[in-house]
């Protein structure tokens, strides 16, 4: 961790009509119009009755059985489906990248300077899942970014504090460590936790497991767990994030994030 270490003090979003749209930077999606079935109500009285008044293990547990019931994508699919779950409600044509904010064309995906790619916001080293079909290919944790700044992130863990990140106001890095932006930080929070809800070391994949240490390397964890959860408290769902969780449900994996539906659960699993 830098010298500079930053506790996180700078303002985020509180809710989905709070969006704060800098130039060049495209605004969250709007909010999907509510059906019977993905509504609060529909959804706890179907898709988490089995989650309900429950914390701690056997919340994380029950959740796991739900979630695991999905539908999986091969590593070439997640090129399309991101198309479409991380689409630029001002702009079809476009994708929002997770880290710069920056609004750019669905044909600009590939590995030359200047294009989006696949970046796993559990990083596929740590616990060496690689592209493999199952975590390595859930799109829940996989977001379009700026090829140079995915390599940034490289595997680091998450963490306030480092230095400003070239191309990507507002992020920062350091030796061991990602800062992502404000507006994304409990984005990158929630998809770290359904990670490790989601897998527990069945299927032959390991048991991915946050904890508070951001010199994780290959092993099967991610942190800093502490930063996460206040990352989730501070920058709660927003309507894209919300938006995203419906097209993933409705159209791809169906399954769904529980921390976005309901953010309160991370602190009564950890």
């Amino acid at each position: 961790m830098s010298s500079r270490r930053r506790f996180y003090a700078r303002p985020l979003l509180a809710a989905a009509a709070s969006v704060v749209v800098l130039a060049g930077v495209a605004s969250a999606a709007p909010a999907a119009t509510p059906t019977a079935a993905g509504s609060p109500a529909a959804l706890d009285d179907a898709y988490y009755q089995d989650a309900l008044g429950k914390t701690g293990t056997a919340l994380k547990s029950s959740l796991h059985t739900i979630i695991s019931d999905q539908t999986t994508l091969s590593y070439s699919q997640v090129w399309d489906a991101l198309k479409a779950t991380d689409e630029d409600p001002a702009d079809s044509s476009n994708v929002i990248l997770l880290y710069t904010g920056r609004s750019q064309s669905k044909s600009e995906n590939g590995g030359d300077v200047g294009d989006w790619n696949r970046e796993h916001v559990w990083a596929k080293s740590h616990g060496d899942f690689g592209t493999a079909t199952g975590p390595g290919t859930d799109i829940h944790h996989l977001r379009p970014e700026d090829v140079q700044v995915n390599s940034t992130r490289g595997n680091k863990d998450f963490d306030n504090g480092g230095s400003s990140v070239s191309g990507a106001p507002g992020n920062y890095t350091d030796g061991d460590s990602f800062e992502p932006r404000d507006a994304v930080k409990g984005d990158v929070a929630r998809m770290i936790l359904y990670m490790a809800v989601r897998y527990e070391g069945g299927d032959s994949f390991a048991d991915l497991e946050p904890n508070d240490s951001v010199s994780n390397g290959s092993a099967p964890n991610i942190g800093r767990l502490s930063v996460l959860k206040q990352w989730n408290q501070e920058d709660p769902p927003d309507s894209f994030e919300q938006n995203r969780n419906e097209v993933i449900f409705d159209r791809y994996q169906h399954n769904r994030n529980p921390f976005i539906d309901h953010p309160e659960w991370v602190e009564a699993i950890w």
